[in-house]
């Protein structure tokens, strides 16, 4: 059988590049390399495309030297629409090498300029197939304000709170601050459109808004303000499959000494939290946080694959906190762990993932 060749994409503009070099470790060690023949592409952090190692132990997940994406002076050459799918490189001395013809893009990217949309567009631009999320899914679940819109009006529960621009920050605090003190405590304030918790703070008194914010406007113009919610955090991976759309086993955040699951802990193996897969969940709520996962996913006109996170409140409400369309595959990250739990492996995980791109 002839093998069909996957561009691996990783790094990007973000502040989460090195998360997602982390990620091309794991998916580069775990890809069926008896189905797939890969092509690895970096993006550095000024947004150019080279050509990077097809090597795993380049890029590991180590607390003390995060991975990155280093401009090696090689620059990829996209094909063009209406031509053929051959891959081109520009090597240091100034020449310029085909790498053959591709059939799909893998984007690991997380975090704006990958998640966000651009990056599909880019590719359906190009007529490239790709898996994962699409532009508009993509799109929405980055934005988390317009994110909640769209959980809203199609019946799910979003936690209450408040969006803010910096200009309105800026002209207006006093009112700002009395709408955030109208939603109690605690409050969580989080950027708009980034993601791995990057700039998401606690609050657990009143002066400690301002600070919060200033956190957040670092990242992001617009600015979320929400009510913290009372309840068991539960994540749950959704995958679309040639059988439909299905979700895994829900897992669960347990908190122990940690305020919220930051940055930190969601990646570098930080002391008190506890990623948990199966939950210990009764069967009636592990078929009502699945039913919620997938109506979420199809709220957002879901493609590829979600990590679905909510909150199981003590009354047995389910609030549904966000969609991330390209969650970590880290070795500690909750989107493989759960389908790990629920059967299936790393590796067919990621094979579903580029044979559901194949198939649109």
């Amino acid at each position: 059988m002839d093998k069909q060749t996957v561009v691996v994409l990783f790094g990007g503009r973000s502040s989460e590049h090195s998360i997602s070099s982390a990620t091309a470790g794991g998916v580069l060690g775990a890809i069926d390399r008896d189905r797939y023949a890969v092509i690895p592409v970096g993006i550095t952090r000024d947004g150019a495309f080279v050509l990077e190692d097809d090597d795993p132990a380049k890029f590991p997940l180590d607390a003390a030297h995060l991975p990155e994406v280093a401009d090696n002076g090689t620059r990829v050459l996209w094909p063009e629409p209406g031509g053929d799918r051959s891959l081109r490189v520009v090597r240091t001395d100034g020449t310029t090498e085909s790498l053959g013809e591709i059939d799909i893009v893998l984007p690991i990217l997380h975090g704006p300029h990958g998640e966000d949309g651009t990056i599909q567009g880019y590719f359906d631009t190009l007529e490239v197939p790709y898996a994962g999320g699409g532009v508009l899914d993509s799109a929405l679940c980055m934005d988390k304000h317009f994110m909640k819109i769209a959980l809203r009006a199609a019946g799910i529960a979003v936690a209450a709170g408040l969006t803010v621009r910096a200009r309105q920050w800026e002209q207006d605090a006093v009112a700002i601050r009395d709408s955030a003190a109208a939603l109690g405590l605690p409050l969580f304030v989080k950027p708009a459109r980034a993601g791995s918790s990057v700039g998401v703070s606690k609050v657990e008194s009143a002066d400690e808004l301002d600070a919060a914010l200033a956190i957040a406007f670092a990242e992001d113009d617009k600015v979320l303000i929400e009510a913290g919610v009372v309840g068991r955090e539960i994540e749950v991976a959704v995958l679309e499959g040639a059988d439909g759309v299905r979700a895994s086993l829900p897992g669960e955040i347990v908190l122990t000494t940690r305020g919220f699951y930051d940055f930190e802990g969601k990646y570098l193996g930080g002391d008190g939290v506890d990623v948990v897969c199966p939950a210990e969940l009764e069967d009636s709520e592990v078929a009502a946080i699945q039913d919620a996962a997938v109506r979420a996913f199809e709220a957002v006109d879901g493609r590829g694959l979600a990590r679905v996170d909510m909150f199981l409140t003590p009354t047995g409400e389910l609030v549904v906190n966000e969609l991330n369309t390209m969650p970590g595959f880290t070795p500690i990250s909750m989107f493989p762990k759960c389908w790990v739990a629920s059967g299936l492996s790393y590796g067919d995980l990621i094979s579903e993932l580029i044979e559901a791109g194949l198939r649109r």
